[in-house]
Protein backbone atom coordinates (compact mmCIF):
# COMPACT_ATOMS: atom_id res chain seq x y z
CA UNK A 1 0.00 0.00 0.00
CA UNK A 2 1.56 3.29 -0.97
CA UNK A 3 2.03 6.04 1.73
CA UNK A 4 -0.39 9.21 0.37
CA UNK A 5 1.67 12.18 -0.56
CA UNK A 6 0.24 15.77 -0.90
CA UNK A 7 0.51 17.04 -4.87
CA UNK A 8 2.15 20.38 -3.86
CA UNK A 9 1.53 21.85 -7.60
CA UNK A 10 -2.10 21.59 -6.93
CA UNK A 11 -2.06 23.93 -4.35
CA UNK A 12 -1.86 27.02 -6.17
CA UNK A 13 -4.66 26.15 -8.31
CA UNK A 14 -6.84 25.02 -5.60
CA UNK A 15 -6.27 28.26 -3.75
CA UNK A 16 -7.06 29.90 -6.90
CA UNK A 17 -10.37 28.01 -7.27
CA UNK A 18 -11.32 28.69 -3.35
CA UNK A 19 -10.88 33.09 -4.13
CA UNK A 20 -13.23 32.00 -7.39
CA UNK A 21 -15.67 30.63 -5.23
CA UNK A 22 -15.66 32.79 -2.23
CA UNK A 23 -16.15 35.78 -4.70
CA UNK A 24 -19.15 34.33 -7.12
CA UNK A 25 -20.82 33.60 -3.53
CA UNK A 26 -23.66 36.32 -3.82
CA UNK A 27 -22.86 39.02 -0.82
CA UNK A 28 -26.48 38.37 0.26
CA UNK A 29 -30.04 38.89 -1.12
CA UNK A 30 -31.45 42.34 -1.08
CA UNK A 31 -34.13 43.27 1.23
CA UNK A 32 -37.77 42.54 -0.02
CA UNK A 33 -39.03 45.67 1.78
CA UNK A 34 -37.42 48.59 2.67
CA UNK A 35 -39.57 50.26 5.87
CA UNK A 36 -38.57 53.99 6.70
CA UNK A 37 -39.53 55.24 9.93
CA UNK A 38 -39.87 59.10 10.97
CA UNK A 39 -41.03 59.60 14.77
CA UNK A 40 -41.62 63.61 13.90
CA UNK A 41 -39.67 66.21 16.61
CA UNK A 42 -38.14 62.94 18.28
CA UNK A 43 -34.83 63.81 19.31
CA UNK A 44 -31.85 61.94 19.59
CA UNK A 45 -31.24 61.40 23.12
CA UNK A 46 -35.31 60.28 24.15
CA UNK A 47 -34.37 56.59 23.56
CA UNK A 48 -31.40 56.50 25.35
CA UNK A 49 -33.53 58.73 28.26
CA UNK A 50 -36.19 56.31 28.46
CA UNK A 51 -34.14 53.14 28.30
CA UNK A 52 -35.61 51.56 31.49
CA UNK A 53 -38.76 51.88 30.22
CA UNK A 54 -39.00 50.29 26.75
CA UNK A 55 -40.32 47.76 25.95
CA UNK A 56 -38.24 44.52 24.34
CA UNK A 57 -39.90 45.01 20.89
CA UNK A 58 -39.57 49.07 20.06
CA UNK A 59 -37.02 50.50 20.71
CA UNK A 60 -35.00 48.74 22.53
CA UNK A 61 -34.67 46.30 19.51
CA UNK A 62 -33.26 49.11 17.41
CA UNK A 63 -30.80 49.65 20.12
CA UNK A 64 -29.61 45.94 20.75
CA UNK A 65 -30.36 44.50 17.79
CA UNK A 66 -29.57 47.34 15.14
CA UNK A 67 -26.59 49.95 14.65
CA UNK A 68 -27.29 52.96 16.58
CA UNK A 69 -25.84 56.12 15.83
CA UNK A 70 -26.36 58.22 18.83
CA UNK A 71 -24.32 61.72 17.42
CA UNK A 72 -26.99 62.37 14.08
CA UNK A 73 -27.72 66.09 13.57
CA UNK A 74 -29.14 67.58 10.50
CA UNK A 75 -26.25 70.36 9.23
CA UNK A 76 -28.62 73.00 8.02
CA UNK A 77 -30.62 75.58 9.29
CA UNK A 78 -34.09 76.53 9.91
CA UNK A 79 -34.94 72.97 11.11
CA UNK A 80 -38.90 72.80 10.49
CA UNK A 81 -40.59 69.96 10.64
CA UNK A 82 -41.03 69.80 6.51
CA UNK A 83 -37.83 70.54 6.21
CA UNK A 84 -36.45 67.57 7.70
CA UNK A 85 -38.93 65.24 5.96
CA UNK A 86 -37.22 66.28 2.32
CA UNK A 87 -33.65 65.61 3.88
CA UNK A 88 -34.04 62.58 4.86
CA UNK A 89 -35.17 60.80 2.06
CA UNK A 90 -33.43 62.67 -0.67
CA UNK A 91 -30.28 62.81 1.10
CA UNK A 92 -29.62 66.62 0.29
CA UNK A 93 -30.26 69.79 1.61
CA UNK A 94 -32.71 72.28 1.41
CA UNK A 95 -30.84 74.62 -1.15
CA UNK A 96 -30.97 71.81 -3.51
CA UNK A 97 -33.93 70.11 -2.85
CA UNK A 98 -35.73 73.58 -3.09
CA UNK A 99 -37.90 72.73 0.42
CA UNK A 100 -36.80 75.48 2.81
CA UNK A 101 -39.63 75.70 5.22
CA UNK A 102 -43.47 74.67 5.55
CA UNK A 103 -44.67 77.76 3.85
CA UNK A 104 -42.65 80.77 2.20
CA UNK A 105 -43.54 83.63 -0.16
CA UNK A 106 -43.89 82.71 -3.98
CA UNK A 107 -42.74 85.48 -5.80
CA UNK A 108 -44.53 84.29 -9.51
CA UNK A 109 -47.89 83.69 -7.33
CA UNK A 110 -47.55 86.88 -4.91
CA UNK A 111 -48.58 84.77 -2.30
CA UNK A 112 -47.62 82.88 0.32
CA UNK A 113 -47.50 79.08 -1.05
CA UNK A 114 -47.24 75.29 1.66
CA UNK A 115 -44.17 72.96 0.75
CA UNK A 116 -46.76 70.47 -0.58
CA UNK A 117 -49.54 72.66 -2.42
CA UNK A 118 -50.51 72.39 -6.04
CA UNK A 119 -53.70 73.32 -6.89
CA UNK A 120 -53.77 71.11 -9.95
CA UNK A 121 -54.77 68.55 -7.99
CA UNK A 122 -56.96 68.03 -5.32
CA UNK A 123 -58.28 65.65 -2.65
CA UNK A 124 -59.79 62.18 -4.12
CA UNK A 125 -63.48 63.11 -4.18
CA UNK A 126 -63.44 66.59 -3.77
CA UNK A 127 -63.77 69.53 -5.69
CA UNK A 128 -60.86 71.84 -6.50
CA UNK A 129 -60.30 74.39 -3.74
CA UNK A 130 -56.88 77.06 -4.16
CA UNK A 131 -54.56 76.00 -1.32
CA UNK A 132 -55.85 72.52 -1.05
CA UNK A 133 -54.68 70.39 -4.18
CA UNK A 134 -51.72 68.29 -2.67
CA UNK A 135 -48.80 67.05 -4.47
CA UNK A 136 -45.18 66.43 -3.93
CA UNK A 137 -43.97 68.80 -7.29
CA UNK A 138 -42.67 71.43 -5.11
CA UNK A 139 -39.25 69.04 -4.13
CA UNK A 140 -36.77 69.80 -6.52
CA UNK A 141 -34.64 66.42 -6.11
CA UNK A 142 -35.74 62.71 -6.27
CA UNK A 143 -36.20 60.67 -3.07
CA UNK A 144 -34.26 57.50 -2.88
CA UNK A 145 -37.48 55.87 -3.09
CA UNK A 146 -38.03 57.79 -6.46
CA UNK A 147 -34.28 56.18 -7.57
CA UNK A 148 -35.34 52.92 -6.78
CA UNK A 149 -38.47 52.88 -8.56
CA UNK A 150 -36.78 54.21 -11.70
CA UNK A 151 -34.63 51.74 -11.28
CA UNK A 152 -36.39 48.61 -11.06
CA UNK A 153 -39.09 50.43 -14.13
CA UNK A 154 -41.45 50.85 -11.84
CA UNK A 155 -41.48 47.47 -10.74
CA UNK A 156 -40.76 48.64 -6.87
CA UNK A 157 -44.17 49.50 -5.17
CA UNK A 158 -43.42 52.57 -2.82
CA UNK A 159 -45.90 53.51 -0.18
CA UNK A 160 -46.18 56.45 2.34
CA UNK A 161 -48.27 56.96 5.34
CA UNK A 162 -48.64 59.53 8.05
CA UNK A 163 -50.85 61.55 10.13
CA UNK A 164 -49.86 64.78 8.30
CA UNK A 165 -50.03 65.89 4.80
CA UNK A 166 -46.19 66.58 4.34
CA UNK A 167 -45.00 64.18 6.30
CA UNK A 168 -46.63 61.48 3.73
CA UNK A 169 -46.18 63.37 0.62
CA UNK A 170 -42.33 64.53 0.98
CA UNK A 171 -41.57 61.03 1.82
CA UNK A 172 -43.24 59.39 -0.64
CA UNK A 173 -41.39 61.08 -3.29
CA UNK A 174 -42.83 61.98 -6.80
CA UNK A 175 -43.15 57.89 -7.45
CA UNK A 176 -44.83 56.56 -4.56
CA UNK A 177 -48.46 56.49 -3.09
CA UNK A 178 -49.15 59.14 0.04
CA UNK A 179 -51.78 58.51 2.63
CA UNK A 180 -52.33 61.05 5.22
CA UNK A 181 -55.03 61.42 8.13
CA UNK A 182 -57.44 63.79 7.63
CA UNK A 183 -58.69 66.14 10.36
CA UNK A 184 -62.55 66.80 8.55
CA UNK A 185 -63.65 63.38 8.88
CA UNK A 186 -60.61 60.96 10.38
CA UNK A 187 -59.87 58.58 7.41
CA UNK A 188 -56.61 58.51 5.33
CA UNK A 189 -57.03 60.69 2.35
CA UNK A 190 -55.01 61.21 -0.75
CA UNK A 191 -54.74 63.26 -3.77
CA UNK A 192 -55.43 62.70 -7.59
CA UNK A 193 -51.83 63.49 -8.56
CA UNK A 194 -51.46 59.79 -6.78
CA UNK A 195 -55.11 58.26 -8.05
CA UNK A 196 -57.94 58.66 -9.59
CA UNK A 197 -60.02 56.90 -7.22
CA UNK A 198 -59.02 54.93 -4.05
CA UNK A 199 -57.97 51.52 -3.94
CA UNK A 200 -61.03 49.22 -2.99
CA UNK A 201 -58.93 48.10 0.61
CA UNK A 202 -58.97 52.15 1.14
CA UNK A 203 -62.29 52.89 1.06
CA UNK A 204 -63.42 49.89 2.72
CA UNK A 205 -60.97 50.68 5.57
CA UNK A 206 -61.86 54.36 5.58
CA UNK A 207 -65.71 53.44 5.78
CA UNK A 208 -65.01 51.54 8.62
CA UNK A 209 -64.47 54.92 10.87
CA UNK A 210 -61.76 53.60 12.82
CA UNK A 211 -61.42 57.29 14.01
CA UNK A 212 -64.80 57.00 15.80
CA UNK A 213 -63.74 54.28 18.29
CA UNK A 214 -61.73 56.81 20.13
CA UNK A 215 -64.62 58.78 20.77
CA UNK A 216 -65.57 57.74 24.55
CA UNK A 217 -61.88 57.45 24.78
CA UNK A 218 -59.41 59.53 26.90
CA UNK A 219 -55.37 59.79 26.66
CA UNK A 220 -54.41 58.32 29.91
CA UNK A 221 -50.77 57.49 31.41
CA UNK A 222 -49.73 53.67 30.55
CA UNK A 223 -48.30 53.20 33.57
CA UNK A 224 -48.74 54.60 37.16
CA UNK A 225 -46.86 58.42 37.52
CA UNK A 226 -44.24 57.57 40.02
CA UNK A 227 -42.67 55.21 37.28
CA UNK A 228 -42.34 58.23 34.93
CA UNK A 229 -39.41 60.39 34.84
CA UNK A 230 -41.23 63.67 34.92
CA UNK A 231 -44.26 62.02 36.63
CA UNK A 232 -44.42 65.07 39.03
CA UNK A 233 -44.05 67.50 35.83
CA UNK A 234 -47.59 67.42 34.78
CA UNK A 235 -48.79 70.66 36.33
CA UNK A 236 -46.43 72.92 35.01
CA UNK A 237 -48.35 76.79 34.04
CA UNK A 238 -47.09 77.35 30.87
CA UNK A 239 -48.08 74.06 29.27
CA UNK A 240 -50.78 74.83 26.21
CA UNK A 241 -54.88 73.38 26.40
CA UNK A 242 -55.57 72.85 22.76
CA UNK A 243 -59.06 71.21 21.54
CA UNK A 244 -60.05 71.28 25.59
CA UNK A 245 -57.38 68.20 25.80
CA UNK A 246 -56.54 70.16 29.08
CA UNK A 247 -52.81 70.65 30.47
CA UNK A 248 -53.02 67.79 33.06
CA UNK A 249 -53.64 63.50 32.96
CA UNK A 250 -56.09 62.37 31.96
CA UNK A 251 -56.58 64.18 28.81
CA UNK A 252 -60.01 63.89 27.37
CA UNK A 253 -60.40 63.91 23.62
CA UNK A 254 -63.19 66.58 22.41
CA UNK A 255 -66.78 65.15 21.72
CA UNK A 256 -67.64 68.09 19.66
CA UNK A 257 -67.40 66.91 15.93
CA UNK A 258 -65.87 69.94 14.44
CA UNK A 259 -62.79 69.08 17.05
CA UNK A 260 -62.95 65.50 17.28
CA UNK A 261 -61.04 64.56 14.89
CA UNK A 262 -58.46 67.65 15.09
CA UNK A 263 -57.88 66.47 18.68
CA UNK A 264 -57.00 62.60 18.09
CA UNK A 265 -54.30 64.24 16.07
CA UNK A 266 -52.65 65.92 19.04
CA UNK A 267 -52.47 62.58 20.90
CA UNK A 268 -51.13 59.43 20.71
CA UNK A 269 -54.29 57.80 19.41
CA UNK A 270 -53.50 59.33 16.11
CA UNK A 271 -50.04 57.02 16.15
CA UNK A 272 -52.01 54.44 16.74
CA UNK A 273 -54.71 55.03 13.55
CA UNK A 274 -51.22 55.65 11.44
CA UNK A 275 -49.80 52.37 12.61
CA UNK A 276 -53.53 50.25 11.98
CA UNK A 277 -53.22 51.75 8.16
CA UNK A 278 -49.64 51.09 7.76
CA UNK A 279 -50.34 47.30 8.71
CA UNK A 280 -53.42 47.22 6.63
CA UNK A 281 -51.45 49.15 3.84
CA UNK A 282 -48.68 46.01 4.02
CA UNK A 283 -51.34 43.13 4.10
CA UNK A 284 -53.26 44.59 0.81
CA UNK A 285 -50.64 45.88 -1.02
CA UNK A 286 -48.74 42.70 -0.20
CA UNK A 287 -45.17 44.89 0.20
CA UNK A 288 -42.52 42.56 0.61
CA UNK A 289 -44.33 39.73 -1.46
CA UNK A 290 -42.76 40.74 -4.69
CA UNK A 291 -39.35 39.88 -6.69
CA UNK A 292 -38.57 43.69 -6.24
CA UNK A 293 -37.51 45.29 -3.30
CA UNK A 294 -40.63 47.63 -1.94
CA UNK A 295 -40.17 50.38 0.00
CA UNK A 296 -42.48 51.74 2.78
CA UNK A 297 -42.48 55.19 4.53
CA UNK A 298 -44.12 55.82 7.95
CA UNK A 299 -44.07 58.89 9.98
CA UNK A 300 -45.55 59.15 13.73
CA UNK A 301 -46.60 62.55 13.98
CA UNK A 302 -48.18 62.88 17.43
CA UNK A 303 -44.71 63.75 19.07
CA UNK A 304 -44.51 67.09 17.05
CA UNK A 305 -48.09 68.87 18.37
CA UNK A 306 -47.50 67.67 21.65
CA UNK A 307 -43.66 68.50 22.19
CA UNK A 308 -45.48 72.04 21.24
CA UNK A 309 -47.86 71.71 23.60
CA UNK A 310 -46.17 70.51 26.80
CA UNK A 311 -42.11 71.37 25.75
CA UNK A 312 -39.58 68.11 25.63
CA UNK A 313 -39.14 67.61 29.44
CA UNK A 314 -43.05 67.12 30.08
CA UNK A 315 -45.35 63.51 31.38
CA UNK A 316 -46.73 64.17 28.25
CA UNK A 317 -43.79 63.61 25.84
CA UNK A 318 -42.38 61.04 28.07
CA UNK A 319 -45.93 58.75 27.73
CA UNK A 320 -45.56 59.53 24.12
CA UNK A 321 -42.37 58.03 23.24
CA UNK A 322 -43.32 54.83 25.70
CA UNK A 323 -46.39 54.85 23.44
CA UNK A 324 -44.78 55.16 20.27
CA UNK A 325 -42.28 52.01 21.25
CA UNK A 326 -45.43 50.32 21.66
CA UNK A 327 -46.26 50.66 18.13
CA UNK A 328 -43.11 50.44 16.93
CA UNK A 329 -43.23 46.97 18.81
CA UNK A 330 -46.23 46.18 17.63
CA UNK A 331 -45.41 47.10 14.01
CA UNK A 332 -42.23 45.05 14.05
CA UNK A 333 -44.11 41.75 15.17
CA UNK A 334 -46.60 42.32 12.25
CA UNK A 335 -43.77 43.03 9.88
CA UNK A 336 -42.03 39.70 11.04
CA UNK A 337 -45.09 37.70 10.72
CA UNK A 338 -45.90 38.61 7.34
CA UNK A 339 -42.34 39.44 5.49
CA UNK A 340 -39.65 38.57 8.04
CA UNK A 341 -37.62 41.07 9.66
CA UNK A 342 -34.72 39.35 8.68
CA UNK A 343 -35.93 39.98 4.95
CA UNK A 344 -36.72 44.04 6.37
CA UNK A 345 -34.34 47.03 6.43
CA UNK A 346 -35.99 48.99 9.20
CA UNK A 347 -34.49 52.61 9.47
CA UNK A 348 -35.44 55.09 12.03
CA UNK A 349 -34.97 58.59 12.37
CA UNK A 350 -36.89 62.17 13.12
CA UNK A 351 -37.41 65.39 10.60
CA UNK A 352 -35.57 67.35 13.52
CA UNK A 353 -35.07 67.09 17.65
CA UNK A 354 -37.06 69.32 19.98
CA UNK A 355 -36.18 72.08 22.49
CA UNK A 356 -36.82 72.98 25.54
CA UNK A 357 -39.40 75.63 26.44
CA UNK A 358 -38.33 78.77 27.57
CA UNK A 359 -40.54 78.77 31.18
CA UNK A 360 -38.59 75.41 31.69
CA UNK A 361 -35.01 76.60 30.53
CA UNK A 362 -35.83 79.57 33.05
CA UNK A 363 -36.54 77.42 35.91
CA UNK A 364 -33.06 75.81 35.84
CA UNK A 365 -31.30 78.68 35.81
CA UNK A 366 -30.94 79.86 31.92
CA UNK A 367 -31.00 83.49 30.42
CA UNK A 368 -33.83 82.58 28.06
CA UNK A 369 -35.61 85.38 25.44
CA UNK A 370 -38.66 85.85 23.60
CA UNK A 371 -38.75 87.71 20.11
CA UNK A 372 -41.77 89.72 19.32
CA UNK A 373 -44.69 87.49 16.61
CA UNK A 374 -43.30 88.36 13.17
CA UNK A 375 -46.13 90.90 12.32
CA UNK A 376 -44.57 93.03 15.13
CA UNK A 377 -41.49 93.14 14.21
CA UNK A 378 -42.34 93.18 10.21
CA UNK A 379 -44.27 96.38 11.24
CA UNK A 380 -41.31 97.71 13.52
CA UNK A 381 -38.52 97.30 10.75
CA UNK A 382 -40.71 98.71 8.21
CA UNK A 383 -40.91 102.06 9.98
CA UNK A 384 -37.62 101.53 10.30
CA UNK A 385 -36.85 101.90 6.78
CA UNK A 386 -39.13 104.49 6.21
CA UNK A 387 -37.14 106.43 8.22
CA UNK A 388 -33.61 106.01 7.04
CA UNK A 389 -34.31 105.26 3.56
CA UNK A 390 -37.26 107.67 2.73
CA UNK A 391 -39.28 104.15 1.19
CA UNK A 392 -42.82 103.34 1.80
CA UNK A 393 -43.29 100.42 4.55
CA UNK A 394 -44.81 98.44 2.13
CA UNK A 395 -41.70 97.29 0.56
CA UNK A 396 -41.58 94.92 3.81
CA UNK A 397 -44.18 92.24 2.72
CA UNK A 398 -44.00 89.41 5.57
CA UNK A 399 -41.44 88.66 8.34
CA UNK A 400 -42.06 84.10 8.99
CA UNK A 401 -39.48 83.90 11.39
CA UNK A 402 -36.45 83.69 10.04
CA UNK A 403 -37.19 85.09 6.47
CA UNK A 404 -37.89 88.51 5.88
CA UNK A 405 -39.65 89.14 2.29
CA UNK A 406 -39.12 92.78 1.03
CA UNK A 407 -41.25 93.58 -1.96
CA UNK A 408 -39.10 93.61 -4.80
CA UNK A 409 -41.45 95.66 -6.95
CA UNK A 410 -42.28 98.62 -4.59
CA UNK A 411 -38.20 98.98 -3.69
CA UNK A 412 -37.84 99.25 -7.45
CA UNK A 413 -39.92 102.18 -8.07
CA UNK A 414 -37.95 103.87 -5.17
CA UNK A 415 -34.68 104.48 -6.74
CA UNK A 416 -32.85 102.74 -3.93
CA UNK A 417 -31.24 98.95 -4.32
CA UNK A 418 -32.23 96.09 -3.35
CA UNK A 419 -28.96 95.39 -1.95
CA UNK A 420 -29.09 98.95 -0.09
CA UNK A 421 -32.58 97.87 1.18
CA UNK A 422 -31.44 94.61 2.27
CA UNK A 423 -27.93 95.68 3.82
CA UNK A 424 -30.00 98.21 5.52
CA UNK A 425 -33.03 96.20 6.84
CA UNK A 426 -30.29 93.65 8.17
CA UNK A 427 -28.88 96.30 10.30
CA UNK A 428 -32.20 97.56 12.03
CA UNK A 429 -32.63 93.91 12.55
CA UNK A 430 -29.32 92.79 14.39
CA UNK A 431 -30.05 95.71 16.43
CA UNK A 432 -33.18 93.90 18.06
CA UNK A 433 -32.65 92.39 21.49
CA UNK A 434 -32.73 88.40 20.86
CA UNK A 435 -31.35 88.50 17.34
CA UNK A 436 -27.66 87.31 16.70
CA UNK A 437 -27.14 87.98 13.08
CA UNK A 438 -29.04 88.81 10.11
CA UNK A 439 -27.63 87.69 6.26
CA UNK A 440 -29.11 89.45 3.12
CA UNK A 441 -30.08 87.73 -0.44
CA UNK A 442 -27.51 89.49 -1.95
CA UNK A 443 -24.89 88.23 0.65
CA UNK A 444 -25.53 84.54 0.23
CA UNK A 445 -25.44 84.79 -3.82
CA UNK A 446 -22.50 86.34 -4.00
CA UNK A 447 -20.82 84.19 -0.82
CA UNK A 448 -19.75 86.72 0.68
CA UNK A 449 -20.43 85.93 4.13
CA UNK A 450 -18.24 84.45 7.07
CA UNK A 451 -17.07 80.82 6.87
CA UNK A 452 -18.35 79.69 10.11
CA UNK A 453 -20.68 76.78 11.06
CA UNK A 454 -24.24 79.28 11.26
CA UNK A 455 -23.19 81.01 8.19
CA UNK A 456 -22.76 77.75 6.39
CA UNK A 457 -25.85 75.93 7.86
CA UNK A 458 -27.74 78.77 6.36
CA UNK A 459 -26.28 78.35 2.91
CA UNK A 460 -27.04 75.02 2.74
CA UNK A 461 -31.04 76.04 3.90
CA UNK A 462 -30.08 78.96 1.06
CA UNK A 463 -32.66 78.68 -1.91
CA UNK A 464 -32.35 81.80 -4.54
CA UNK A 465 -36.09 81.39 -5.64
CA UNK A 466 -37.34 80.35 -2.30
CA UNK A 467 -35.35 81.93 0.81
CA UNK A 468 -36.48 85.16 2.12
CA UNK A 469 -33.78 88.41 1.00
CA UNK A 470 -32.63 88.45 5.10
CA UNK A 471 -32.39 85.10 6.84
CA UNK A 472 -32.58 86.54 10.76
CA UNK A 473 -29.86 84.34 13.21
CA UNK A 474 -31.98 84.02 16.74
CA UNK A 475 -29.45 84.55 19.59
CA UNK A 476 -29.15 81.08 21.26
CA UNK A 477 -32.22 80.01 23.83
CA UNK A 478 -34.48 83.01 22.24
CA UNK A 479 -37.40 82.02 20.88
CA UNK A 480 -39.66 83.18 18.31
CA UNK A 481 -43.64 83.74 19.38
CA UNK A 482 -45.83 80.90 17.75
CA UNK A 483 -42.78 78.64 16.81
CA UNK A 484 -40.55 75.97 17.99
CA UNK A 485 -37.56 77.59 19.85
CA UNK A 486 -34.99 79.12 16.73
CA UNK A 487 -31.95 77.45 18.21
CA UNK A 488 -28.39 77.59 15.99
CA UNK A 489 -27.96 74.68 13.97
CA UNK A 490 -26.40 72.76 16.51
CA UNK A 491 -28.99 72.95 18.83
CA UNK A 492 -31.43 70.31 20.35
CA UNK A 493 -33.69 71.16 17.25
CA UNK A 494 -31.26 69.52 15.25
CA UNK A 495 -30.30 66.23 16.92
CA UNK A 496 -32.14 63.43 16.17
CA UNK A 497 -31.99 59.58 16.78
CA UNK A 498 -30.56 57.29 14.02
CA UNK A 499 -31.12 53.48 13.35
CA UNK A 500 -30.69 50.77 10.93
CA UNK A 501 -32.10 47.06 11.81
CA UNK A 502 -32.89 44.16 10.43
CA UNK A 503 -31.87 42.54 6.83
CA UNK A 504 -28.71 41.53 8.75
CA UNK A 505 -27.59 44.47 10.20
CA UNK A 506 -24.68 44.13 13.19
CA UNK A 507 -25.78 45.30 16.31
CA UNK A 508 -23.14 47.83 17.10
CA UNK A 509 -23.85 51.42 18.69
CA UNK A 510 -21.83 54.42 16.93
CA UNK A 511 -21.04 57.53 18.54
CA UNK A 512 -18.97 59.40 15.55
CA UNK A 513 -20.96 62.63 14.22
CA UNK A 514 -22.92 61.77 11.21
CA UNK A 515 -25.83 63.20 9.58
CA UNK A 516 -29.47 62.09 8.19
CA UNK A 517 -28.33 63.09 4.41
CA UNK A 518 -26.14 59.87 5.04
CA UNK A 519 -29.74 57.72 5.32
CA UNK A 520 -30.50 57.81 1.43
CA UNK A 521 -26.90 57.43 -0.14
CA UNK A 522 -26.52 54.21 2.25
CA UNK A 523 -30.12 52.79 1.06
CA UNK A 524 -28.89 53.29 -2.49
CA UNK A 525 -25.45 50.95 -1.77
CA UNK A 526 -27.32 48.64 -0.35
CA UNK A 527 -29.83 48.53 -3.10
CA UNK A 528 -27.16 48.72 -5.60
CA UNK A 529 -28.78 52.07 -7.52
CA UNK A 530 -27.95 55.45 -8.28
CA UNK A 531 -27.85 57.68 -4.68
CA UNK A 532 -31.04 60.47 -5.37
CA UNK A 533 -29.92 63.32 -7.32
CA UNK A 534 -27.99 66.26 -5.88
CA UNK A 535 -27.34 63.58 -2.41
CA UNK A 536 -24.99 65.16 -0.46
CA UNK A 537 -24.75 62.74 2.20
CA UNK A 538 -22.22 59.85 2.71
CA UNK A 539 -22.90 56.16 2.72
CA UNK A 540 -22.30 54.89 6.25
CA UNK A 541 -19.30 52.79 6.43
CA UNK A 542 -20.56 50.59 9.74
CA UNK A 543 -24.15 49.35 7.77
CA UNK A 544 -22.45 48.38 4.43
CA UNK A 545 -18.87 46.62 6.74
CA UNK A 546 -20.48 43.14 5.08
CA UNK A 547 -20.78 44.07 1.71
CA UNK A 548 -17.29 46.08 1.61
CA UNK A 549 -14.25 46.35 3.89
CA UNK A 550 -14.90 48.46 6.61
CA UNK A 551 -11.72 50.34 6.76
CA UNK A 552 -12.08 51.30 2.84
CA UNK A 553 -15.41 53.13 3.88
CA UNK A 554 -14.35 55.27 6.83
CA UNK A 555 -11.13 56.25 5.30
CA UNK A 556 -13.28 57.22 2.56
CA UNK A 557 -15.85 59.09 4.71
CA UNK A 558 -13.37 60.44 6.31
CA UNK A 559 -11.78 61.68 3.41
CA UNK A 560 -14.78 63.23 2.04
CA UNK A 561 -16.14 64.87 5.84
CA UNK A 562 -14.62 68.22 5.27
CA UNK A 563 -15.88 68.86 1.66
CA UNK A 564 -19.87 67.67 1.99
CA UNK A 565 -19.72 68.95 5.57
Amino acid sequence: MKAYRPVYWMLPLLMLAAATWTHAKPLREKPALVLQITVHDMRGDFPMRYKERLGKGGLRYLMQQGTHYTNASFPHAGTEPTVGHAALFTGTSPSRNGIVAGSWFDRDKDRVITSCEDDRYPLIGKAPVEGEGRAPTQMLAATVGDELSMATNGGTRMFSVSLKDQGAILPGGHTGKAFWYSTTDGSFVSSSYYFTQYPDWVAQWNAKKHADTYKSRSWQLLHAPSTYLFGANDRRPFEVDMFGLGTTFPHPVNADPTLFYATLAATPFGDELTAEFAKALIREEKLGKGPRTDFLAVGFSATDSIGRLFGASSLEVEDTILRVDKLLADLFRYVDKEIGLDRTLVVLSSNHGMCETPQHLASLGFDVGCLPSGSVLRDTLAKALNRRLDVPESVVRLYDHPYVYLNEKEIAKTGVSLARVEATAAEEIVSIPGIAGALTRTDLLKGTVAPTPTNMAILDSFHAGRSGNIHVIAAPSTYVTGKTPSALPQGDDTYVPLFFAGWGIPAQRITRPVTPYDIAPTLASILEIKAPSGAEGIPLAEVLKENAPAENWVTASRTALPAMR
